[in-house]
């Protein structure tokens, strides 16, 4: 079985980002006897100009989308696709929109542990801030996120006063928009194929299958 490797370029607070994680995890599921999947998860920040105490999430949403009328359009329609791959989005629940910075360190800290404990870190904050109004950027929430999921919460508090890592996730950051990502959530596969955006299952697995293929039929070309 041919394996293809995913560096899934995200945000915690992007709803998007939320919603494209449930479509690959059905795509996946559509594929497992054929292809097998590992999934990097890696940082990007919509919104690096919110102060490490957050901002009115309210305000500061239609200040950014160009009213309340439009944002609660957004709103509805993600609420709508959400539900049909489980996800119960409860935007009026979102209080304070955070600076995600302390999230991606500690998306990173469990990426050292595993990839499967990174992706319980992620499942975490994605859902404490969109379905439980959780302030994603407060100390004490992240520790309690990181201990959910079986990680030293002494360890995590210890790091997370500290200033560790600050510059490997915004130099991951900086070197994603340098290739080109300017939005979330964006798939690189393989190290040279990419796709934007919360794709269908469909499409994600047609593309899985495809890479596989080419994977193949390069090794045959190779013997």
């Amino acid at each position: 079985m041919e394996r293809v490797t995913i560096e899934l370029v995200s945000d915690v607070v992007c709803p998007w980002c939320y919603l494209g994680k449930a479509r690959l995890e059905l795509a996946i599921a559509e594929v497992q006897d054929e292809v097998g999947i590992d999934v990097n998860w890696r940082p990007y920040r919509l919104n690096p100009d919110i102060p490490p105490e957050g901002v009115d999430q309210k305000s500061y949403l239609e200040e950014k989308l160009g009213g309340a009328e439009a944002v609660a359009r957004g709103h509805e329609m993600l609420t709508r696709l959400g539900l049909e791959v489980g996800i119960r989005f409860d935007f009026e629940a979102i209080k304070v929109g955070p600076n995600t910075l302390d999230a991606h360190r500690l998306i990173h800290w469990a990426s050292m542990e595993s990839r499967e404990v990174q992706d319980r870190v992620v499942t975490a904050l994605f859902k404490a801030n969109f379905e439980d109004g959780r302030n994603v950027g407060d100390h004490a929430v992240l520790a309690n996120l990181a201990e959910s999921v079986g990680m030293d919460r002494k360890l995590v508090e210890s790091l997370l006063a500290s200033e560790a890592d600050k510059d490997t996730v915004i130099g991951e950051i900086e070197a994603a928009q340098k290739m080109g990502v300017n939005g979330v959530p964006f798939f690189i596969m393989d190290g040279q194929y990419a796709i934007s955006g919360a794709q269908t299952p469909d499409v994600l697995a047609g593309a899985f299958r495809d890479i596989a293929k080419l994977k193949a039929e390069a090794r045959k070309g190779m013997i």
